[in-house]
């Protein structure tokens, strides 16, 4: 281990901590993008989908930063060393570690909001996370400005300790935005792993910045170097692979497990929060005849007629209204005092339907759609009582009126004389479409016209 490599790079545990390094990211790829392919997750423009997106950016900016920046590989180019600043202070600062505490952040800033606030967050996103790396930014300007790297990248005593701090900071800001939900009773897991956040970047931001202190001070040092920068590199290998595993902010389509037998778990946003009979047909329902002059919120209470109905929607290219009907029929099942789970709820829907651009974003003037966004209770009983009557509304005229009509009521009506007749009735697929947040597996609707099957009870 001679002091050439030590200064130029090229050591034998240089490469290896290349090759962990790559390994973990490819892992973090693995994590983030073969759960969306496998479950066929739709895009979205929500930050459940871009975060996640921002923190593999960052992840990876962080890692090839330290290798560029740190004398990790051994590059023959005089001219490299000018780019000392763009590693160095930008990459690996306001576009690495910053960016990735940065998302952290903004994702406990919104738990916060909507589960102890009970209302959506008054600063979206994309504007919040960037006024959350302000201060990465300044000090990376001041630091450029004031060009106090040496020519092998060393910031020195006096720069490398407010750096250090500036990585202590965003892990504090962290804390204190999970002390603010501590209290809460989550549904899923998005403190406990929240917390489990805090401790895996705690404990590696110490080890990364000893090492990142000793590389930067301790330069005469050939071995304390080599090692320094072999623990920098590994370390911040391990931190991003179990900072992303790590969920918040709802659970995330990207932490599901790959395993065949948690695939089926949960179909619906209802199922996984326990509400009754969430949007599932018995074989066995109580059979109840269907008048067509009855009025129409009297006929979707009928579980077979709402599901005819909802399949014929689907076949239309329409049928975001019963869908949205079927998801707030389900929220209406919550009790009152059961404030998380209305939460969830509210929020499922409100990313599904409600806002610009959703997945099956339903047709609803500007008034109503702005008061269900701007809701200062997100528990509130009636919260989408406007919408829903503007929704029946169109379901009425738009869809009714062509469904008594097509095969679809036809074969409800056979389906109903095998009831008559005392035979068991196969039911159809559940219709289930995926939302926007919603991280369970779900199996798309065929488009195909239903079969109707009158067995014999023997």
């Amino acid at each position: 281990m001679g002091g050439g490599c030590a200064k130029h790079g090229g050591c034998l545990s240089d490469y290896f901590a290349v090759v962990i390094a790559v390994i973990c990211f490819f892992v973090l790829l693995s994590r983030s993008v073969f759960p969306c392919l496998i479950h066929k997750a739709p895009r979205t423009n929500s930050s459940s989908f871009w975060i996640p997106v921002i923190q593999v950016f960052s992840s990876f900016n962080l890692l090839f930063s330290i290798v560029m920046s740190v004398n990790l590989l051994q590059f023959k180019s005089h001219h490299w060393r000018r780019y000392c600043y763009l590693w160095a202070v930008w990459v690996e600062g306001p576009l690495g570690f910053g960016l990735l505490m940065s998302c952290r952040i903004t994702q406990a800033f919104q738990l916060y909001f909507i589960f102890v606030k009970k209302r959506l967050p008054p600063v979206k996103s994309y504007v919040f996370l960037p006024l959350v790396l302000l201060p990465w930014i300044f000090g990376a300007a001041i630091i450029h400005a004031r060009k106090p790297l040496s020519n092998e990248c060393h910031l020195g005593l006096q720069w490398t300790f407010p750096v250090a701090g500036l990585h202590a900071l965003y892990v504090l800001a962290l804390v204190a935005f999970t002390r603010a939900v501590r209290h809460v009773e989550f549904r899923f897991d998005e403190l406990k792993d929240l917390w489990k956040g805090i401790l895996v970047s705690a404990a590696s931001v110490v080890i990364w910045v000893t090492a990142f202190v000793l590389n930067e001070i301790l330069t005469e040092i050939s071995w304390l170097q080599v090692a320094s920068r072999f623990v920098l590199l590994v370390t911040g290998g391990v931190l991003v692979v179990v900072f992303f595993s790590i969920s918040s902010n709802q659970p995330l389509l990207s932490q599901i497990s790959l395993k065949k037998k948690d695939n089926f778990e949960f179909q619906r946003m209802s199922l996984a929060l326990g509400i009754p009979d969430s949007g599932l047909l018995f074989r066995k329902e109580e059979f109840r005849p269907v008048d067509p002059n009855e009025p129409l919120d009297k006929l979707l209470l009928n579980k077979r007629f709402r599901q005819s109905l909802m399949e014929f929607a689907d076949s239309c290219y329409a049928g975001e209204t019963l869908h949205f009907y079927e998801e707030v029929y389900e929220h209406g099942k919550i009790p009152e005092g059961d404030s998380i789970r209305r939460i969830y709820m509210a929020r499922h829907i409100m990313e599904k339907f409600i806002v610009a651009g959703a997945e099956m974003e339903v047709n609803l003037s500007h008034k109503t759609r702005q008061e269900i966004l701007t809701t200062q209770d997100l528990t509130h009983p009636d919260l989408f009582k406007n919408a829903l009557n503007e929704v029946m509304q169109l379901i009425k005229m738009n869809l009714l009126r062509d469904y008594w009509s097509s095969i679809y009521f036809i074969k409800f009506k056979e389906e109903e004389s095998c009831d008559k007749e005392g035979w068991s009735f196969s039911p159809p697929r559940i219709s289930s479409v995926q939302g926007s947040d919603d991280p369970f597996y779900q199996e798309h609707l065929s488009k195909s016209p239903p079969t109707s099957r009158c067995t014999s009870p023997g």
